[in-house]
């Protein structure tokens, strides 16, 4: 839906359900369509909204070092939100860049079966998560890789200790996890051919963390 909306734009940001967040503070907002109404009246208003040709670039605010370089792909509200995490030092925000490379475990093994070999989500699965948490001695039992544990099933009583995410579509479960685990792994942009850029986000004082 976004690329539909916004093509390859990297200007154009999308934001859903976040009104009154945004509206307090201070992004004037402006319909540009109702249901039932002919696509043609979006447009009419869309044409109005004319550029300001005094703007410059707007200040990168809520920025932390491990933001440096891949800003682009972490969208505001997430750096709202991991910059509160560290202001609070509830936790340790660091950037990787891990190299390709395949689990050695059969169950890693099977867990990329959940994608197709030329899916970015399986190089990402492969490289940044399994063979990364193989390398630092993780168990497998303990990982919840986006949205499915390796081993075992959602449905248990499990404490997963380590999360693993891709472009933010687990965003919302991240401070969840971090109430009982101790890290989450998110690939910000996984691609079949560029860098695997991955913040590491790992518990620092569980106390200071947000009560949801």
């Amino acid at each position: 839906m976004k690329r539909a909306l916004k093509g390859n734009s990297r200007g154009l940001q999308i934001h859903f359900g976040e009104r009154k967040t945004l509206e307090t503070e201070g992004f004037e907002l402006t319909p540009l369509w109702t249901r039932g109404e002919p696509i043609g009246a979006a447009r009419a208003r869309l044409a109005a909204i004319t550029p300001d040709p005094t703007a410059g670039r707007a200040p990168r605010d809520h920025m932390i070092e491990a933001f440096d370089g891949i800003d682009r792909w972490v969208p505001r509200p997430v750096r709202i939100d991991l910059t509160d995490l560290a202001d609070r030092k509830a936790v340790t925000i660091r950037q990787l860049q891990l190299p390709d490379a395949e689990p050695a475990h059969p169950a890693a093994r099977e867990a990329l079966t959940r994608w197709i070999d030329t899916s970015p989500l399986r190089r990402a699965a492969a490289a940044a998560a399994l063979a990364h948490l193989e390398a630092t001695s993780r168990p497998l039992d303990s990982v919840y890789l986006h949205g499915e544990p390796v081993i075992g099933s959602r449905y248990s009583n499990t404490t997963w200790q380590t999360g693993v995410g891709f472009g933010w579509s687990h965003y919302r479960g991240i401070s969840h996890h971090l109430q009982e685990g101790t890290d989450w792994f998110e690939v910000v942009r996984p691609t079949r051919t560029q860098p695997l850029h991955t913040l590491h986000i790992a518990v620092q004082d569980r106390s200071a963390l947000p009560r949801r």
